[in-house]
C-alpha cells in the first residue's frame, strides 16, 4: 500500500517526539517497520494519510465497541461542547454519568471521575493504601495498569519475591512495596497470602489479561483471590479499564460473578475521549477528599464533552442482545482464523471473551503468562504485516489483545478470515 505521507509525517514525528509517537506500542518497534498515520475512521475502518482503508481491530484500544464515529455519540459531543468545552465546576452530565456506572455494576456505590485509566488505577491503590494502613500491594505477572511508578514492575526470581523496576526511574523503595504473582496460579497466590497476607493493602489484577495478550481466567481462579483477600482484609481491586462494558454490561465481575472492593474504568465510559473512573463500596470511596482524608483531584475531571461521549456509547450498548450479538462476532472471526491457519499448516489458536480476542502463535490454548511469552512472536510479526499489507489492521504486538465492535458485521468478518487465509499461506511458505 502507498505509504508517502505516513513516511513523511513519522520523519517530521522523530524530530520532535521520543520515538516519533506519544504512546509506545504506536512506533511499531515490536513488530517491525514504520507506523501509518490515521487521518478518519468510520464504522469498522480506519484511513490512513495516503487514503488506504483498514479493517480494524484494534478500535481505538477497545473504546469503539459500537465503530467508529458513531452519528450517536457525535451528536451527544457536538451538542455538549456547544455548551462550553470545560468549566472546572460540577455539571449535570458528571452526576448521570455516576448514576450510570453505579446502576450497570451494582458493587460501585460511589464513584469518581478521573481522565486516564493511569490516573485510575493510581488513585485506587491509594485508597486501599490509606484506608488499610498497609504498603505493600500485589500485581501480576503480564498485567498493565498504566504507568504510574508502583505498576511499571515485574516479577522477581519467584512468586514470593519483591518486584524489580522495569523502567529507569522507579524508586526501588516503591518497587519493594510491590509483589507479583503469576496469572492464573491458585497454589501460588495461596502461598503468597499465607505468607503475607496481613501485610497486603491491595490485590489489583486485570480480570481477563488484555496486555499479554488476551488471557481469561480459568474457573473459580477469581473467585479464589476473592476468598483471599476478604480473608487477609486485602482491597481487591479489578482493573476493568478494557474489560469494563465490553465483555459483559456489567465488566468481568457480572460475566464471572465476582465483587471486587473496588473497579478502575475507562476507555468505553468516554466513548472515545480522554476519561476514567474509579468506585466502589461506599465506605471506602467516602475516603476520597472533600469527604474524607484521602486527596485525589483533577481539573478536567467530570469533563461534560467526555461524560456526553461516554453516557452516549453507554445508551447504545444497552440495546437488548447486544452483548450476545458482538460474542458472536467474536467466536466467528475466532473460529475462522483458526481454521484459516490450520489449512495453512500454521500452528496458532485463540482466546476469547465477549468483545476481546487474543491471537497466539502456538498449537495450545494460551492462558497464563508464562505461555504467552513462549509463543512465537516472530511469526506473529510477519502475519502482522501480512494482513496489514492486505487491509487489515491488528495491534502491533503479539501481546495485545484484539478488539471487535458492532459494527464489524458478518460481510467484514468473512472479509478478514478470507484475508487472513492468503496471509497465512504467505507466512507458511516463507
Amino acid at each position: 500500500m502507498k505509504s508517502d505521507r505516513s513516511h513523511a509525517l513519522f520523519a517530521r514525528a522523530q524530530r520532535l517526539l521520543p520515538g516519533g509517537v506519544n504512546s509506545p506500542v504506536r512506533a511499531f518497534k515490536s513488530v517491525g517497520g514504520e507506523p501509518f498515520f490515521a487521518q478518519r475512521a468510520e464504522g469498522p475502518f480506519v484511513f490512513d494519510a495516503d487514503g488506504n482503508r483498514y479493517i480494524d481491530y484494534v478500535g481505538s484500544w477497545g473504546p469503539m465497541i459500537v465503530g467508529h464515529n458513531h452519528p450517536k455519540v457525535l451528536e451527544a459531543v457536538f451538542t455538549a461542547a456547544r455548551n462550553g468545552l470545560s468549566f472546572g465546576i460540577p455539571n449535570p452530565l458528571e452526576v448521570t454519568m455516576a448514576e450510570t456506572l453505579t446502576r450497570l455494576v451494582p458493587s460501585c456505590e460511589v464513584v469518581r471521575m478521573v481522565n486516564s485509566g493511569t490516573e485510575a488505577t493510581m488513585s485506587a491503590l491509594r485508597l486501599a493504601r490509606g484506608t488499610t494502613g498497609r504498603d505493600r500491594f500485589v500485581k501480576f505477572e503480564g498485567c498493565y495498569h498504566g504507568h504510574a511508578d508502583s505498576f511499571l514492575v515485574k516479577a522477581g526470581s519467584g512468586a514470593l519475591t519483591f518486584g524489580v523496576p522495569t523502567s529507569p526511574g522507579v524508586p526501588k523503595a516503591l518497587a519493594d512495596l510491590t509483589l507479583t504473582l503469576p496469572y492464573n496460579d491458585f497454589d501460588a497466590a495461596t502461598r503468597l497470602f499465607e505468607d503475607c497476607g496481613d501485610t497486603l493493602a491491595a490485590l489489583i489484577i486485570e480480570p481477563v489479561v488484555g496486555n499479554a495478550n488476551c488471557l481469561p481466567p480459568r474457573a473459580g481462579y477469581l473467585q479464589h483471590l476473592r476468598t483471599l483477600c476478604t480473608r487477609h482484609g486485602t482491597v481487591l481491586i479489578f482493573d476493568e479499564v478494557m474489560t469494563g462494558f465490553r465483555v459483559a454490561l456489567g465488566g468481568a465481575q457480572a460475566r464471572y460473578g465476582i465483587t471486587p472492593d473496588l473497579t478502575t474504568f475507562g476507555k468505553v465510559i468516554g466513548g472515545g475521549m480522554p476519561v476514567g473512573a474509579y468506585g466502589g463500596r461506599r465506605d471506602l470511596m467516602e475516603q476520597i477528599a472533600p469527604s474524607g482524608p484521602i486527596y485525589q483531584a483533577g481539573t478536567l475531571s467530570g469533563n461534560p464533552v467526555a461524560m456526553a461521549a461516554g453516557l452516549a456509547m453507554l445508551e447504545l450498548i444497552q440495546a437488548p442482545g447486544f452483548h450476545a450479538e458482538l460474542e458472536a462476532a467474536t467466536q466467528a472471526l475466532c473460529d475462522g482464523l483458526e481454521a484459516a491457519a490450520r489449512g495453512a499448516g500454521v500452528a496458532f489458536s485463540t482466546q476469547r471473551v465477549g468483545g476481546m480476542f487474543g491471537l497466539f502463535f502456538s498449537n495450545e490454548k494460551v492462558d497464563t503468562f508464562a505461555q504467552a511469552m513462549a509463543c512465537d512472536s516472530a511469526t506473529f510479526n510477519r502475519f502482522f504485516h501480512a494482513m496489514l499489507e492486505r487491509g487489515v489492521y491488528l495491534a502491533p504486538s503479539a501481546f495485545e489483545a484484539g478488539f471487535i465492535s458492532s459494527a464489524h458485521d458478518a460481510a467484514i468478518i468473512e472479509q478478514t478470515i478470507a484475508i487472513a487465509h492468503d496471509a497465512f499461506h504467505a507466512i507458511g511458505s516463507t
